[in-house]
């Protein structure tokens, strides 16, 4: 039998994060939206949770926790729940600290990993994001050629999460190896890097609220010591397929809260004499809402643990995670929003702004990791 039974901490966790979410994240989360503006107030709240520090080893001054994907996921989940976009604010600067706790050097884990330990938060952003690339994140065209004893990093990357803000950006890049995912690096890139260019990124329609930078890398010289990994390098499969496994928990989280707010609405709303949610189709539809946030769920959750475990078959389960999540994480916040008829629509609730949300996680290849 396939168990996913949370232990004592990860319930832990998971309660501390629903009360949270519900007490702070969500009651906020309209306004912030309207407003296009991440307050610092709600990522120094999320930080004092110390769910980045507590992954980070001792030895860097963090709480010594095992690197667990599936905590994350449920973390993700239940932040998720609250609202969305606060939850990529508070989680995204994950992606660097896990990435370096995977792939870094001693070196590497020393400089950077403490800076993330503090009670102050830190931002750092994972620069993974091509308009160009289409359907595969693999396809990485920033590229990363060697110069002596460095390296040199020509491209462009879009929509990374906390760039007005972040200090170190990770960033994926083509190797001098050829094409395939066998060739994509990481790099570590200050914020000052002579001939890194960065622009806000406006208009998007889902996440708004997060702030969102456009990088452009001219020539940027590196020295050897930023490759991440350094000479062993990463393995772009696992860091690309936490991102995909990432933004599907949020997902299920954003699939979740619609469910729940569509029910207790279907048991009130009478039309015709009766509560709709009493009709065959309405009843069907929350039905098998119900139904695939439970499928996501576990779907998601086993790939996180197969990440975790480094099984041969993660990176199977987190293509098949992150397209069924995919298909209908954004169906569920349709339908959520089809049973409130034409009021779904109209601002003063929240159901076309979780829409916008499950569409934006998406179609992204990740603001957030496992």
């Amino acid at each position: 039998m396939i168990s996913f039974k949370l232990s004592d901490e990860q319930t832990m966790i998971r309660d501390s994060l629903q009360g949270f979410a519900a007490e702070v994240l969500a009651p906020k989360a309209r306004a912030i939206d309207e407003a296009g503006d991440m307050p610092a107030e709600v990522i120094a709240q999320g930080w004092d949770f110390g769910l980045i520090a507590a992954s980070i080893p001792e030895a860097y001054g963090g709480g010594g926790g095992d690197r667990s994907c599936l905590t994350n996921a449920v973390a993700l989940e239940t932040l998720g729940g609250g609202c969305a976009s606060q939850a990529v604010a508070i989680m995204a600067p994950g992606q660097f600290v896990n990435a370096l706790i995977d792939f870094g050097t001693e070196d590497q884990k020393a400089e950077h990993l403490t800076r993330f330990a503090g009670e102050t938060p830190v931002a750092a952003a994972l620069a993974l994001q091509e308009s160009q690339f289409g359907f595969a994140a693999e396809a990485q065209r920033t590229t990363a050629a060697r110069s002596g004893n460095g390296w040199v990093l020509n491209g462009e990357k879009r929509l990374i999460p906390l760039g007005d803000r972040a200090d170190h950006f990770l960033v994926l890049a083509r190797g001098p190896d050829g094409e395939g995912l066998g060739a994509v690096e990481a790099f570590i890139v200050p914020r000052d890097a002579t001939g890194l260019s960065l622009s806000a990124e406006t208009g998007t329609q889902g996440l708004k609220p997060v702030p969102k930078a456009k990088m452009t890398l001219n020539e940027v010289v590196l020295p050897g010591s930023a490759r991440l990994g350094g000479d062993a390098g990463i393995d772009a499969a696992r860091l690309i397929n936490q991102a995909r496994v990432g933004a599907a928990a949020l997902a299920v989280g954003v699939s979740r809260q619609a469910t729940d707010f569509a029910i207790p609405y279907a048991r009130d709303r009478v039309a015709f004499g009766e509560a709709i949610g009493k009709k065959q189709s309405i009843a069907f539809m929350l039905a098998d809402m119900h139904i695939e946030c439970e499928s996501m769920r576990w779907m998601v959750w086993k790939a996180a643990s197969l990440l975790e475990h480094n099984d041969p078959g993660a990176a199977k389960a987190a293509v098949l995670a992150q397209d069924y999540v995919r298909r209908k994480a954004v169906k569920i916040a349709d339908d959520a929003l089809q049973i409130f008829g034409g009021h779904g629509f109209i601002r003063d609730l929240p159901l076309e702004m979780w829409l916008r949300n499950a569409r934006a996680l998406t179609v992204l290849d990740g603001p957030v990791s496992v």
